[in-house]
């Protein structure tokens, strides 16, 4: 056999033993028809749980030595918007002063009315004040004759006389009864004190009758207007009487300073008492100015039906600090 047909024999053999293993050992040449491939196995399931991995894109992983470059800084945060402080509701004086004045009440049979007022702001409370609940005066009727005498003056553009003056000195500082009288018919008497408080502001004081000046009767609330024009700027006094009237109610005697005193340091007092002779019950009222807590306030208490003066006083300055701390002064202890 030719050596080229050796080579070319060996060949084809070559070839067909290569495609014999590609075609899974059946020869093209055979005829013979493919195998139908056999369903695959269904999957099992893992017998463990699998932990999803995390989403995103992967970090990316440097080789050594190269250093991560550094973030970019995002937007800055917003701040927080700020919270607005809401101011509490200020507590109602009168709510508070009402508090304040049940046990004391509860301990007393005497009947008691109290006003106050702040004169740095203006804020008042007020307790057992009624529509058509008068108290006698009793003595503090002599701040209110004092002022009837000082606008006469005013009127016919004159000083107080010498005499006019030692009366007013006696009838304020000790509280003289004699004083009183003459200063009463000097007024022009009940008519006289009514024209007076009308110049005043106050609308719910009546005179006494028949010269009987202890027994006008009066509310708290005319009161501290009988006060604000003493202390404040009511237009009737002028400043030479005001003076003159402050001067003596900061003057009063050792023994009669107690009553609204009580409360706070006093720039003004005046008080009165009086036993009655139907009931043998007292009257006992205290008005004045009083500094608390560098607040200078206005204070008018009146009461009746107190057993005993003392009783009366206790009753009377209890009320006159309950009256400061309702405003949330700090009374004097």
């Amino acid at each position: 056999m030719p050596r080229s047909t050796l080579y070319t024999s060996a060949a084809v053999a070559l070839f067909v033993v290569v495609w014999a293993a590609v075609d899974g050992g059946q020869s093209p040449a055979s005829g013979a028809v493919p195998p139908t491939p056999r369903p695959s196995a269904p999957l099992t399931p893992l017998a463990f749980p699998v932990t999803p991995g995390p989403t995103g894109p992967l970090p990316r992983v440097l080789p050594p030595g190269i250093p991560a470059p550094s973030p970019k800084p995002g937007p800055a945060p917003k701040p927080a918007p700020k919270r607005t402080a809401v101011a509490k509701p200020a507590k109602d004086p009168r709510k508070v002063l009402a508090d304040l004045m049940e046990p004391i009440d509860a301990g007393t049979s005497a009947s008691v009315s109290v006003a106050v007022l702040d004169m740095s702001d203006g804020r008042t409370a007020r307790y057992g004040v009624r529509a058509g609940r008068t108290y006698d005066t009793a003595s503090i009727v002599k701040v209110d004759v004092l002022a009837a005498l000082l606008l006469r003056a005013q009127d016919h553009k004159r000083r107080l006389t010498a005499q006019e003056k030692t009366y007013a000195s006696a009838m304020i500082r000790v509280s003289d009864n004699d004083s009183t009288d003459a200063l009463w018919q000097i007024i022009g008497g009940a008519a006289g004190l009514e024209a007076a408080n009308r110049r005043l502001g106050l609308t719910e004081t009546e005179a006494g009758a028949a010269g009987l000046w202890g027994l006008t009767r009066t509310t708290a609330k005319d009161q501290l207007t009988l006060l604000s024009a003493v202390f404040g700027d009511h237009p009737a006094l002028d400043k030479a009487s005001k003076a003159y009237l402050r001067g003596l109610m900061g003057e009063i005697s050792p023994g009669q300073d107690w009553g609204v005193s009580a409360a706070g340091h006093t720039d003004g007092l005046k008080n009165g008492w009086l036993p009655r002779s139907a009931t043998g019950l007292w009257d006992i009222n205290s008005i004045g100015r009083v500094t608390v807590d560098g607040h200078p306030c206005l204070l008018a208490v009146l009461s009746k039906g107190h057993t005993s003066q003392q009783a009366g006083i206790e009753v009377v300055e209890k009320a006159a600090r309950a009256a400061v701390t309702a405003l949330g002064l700090k009374s004097a202890d």
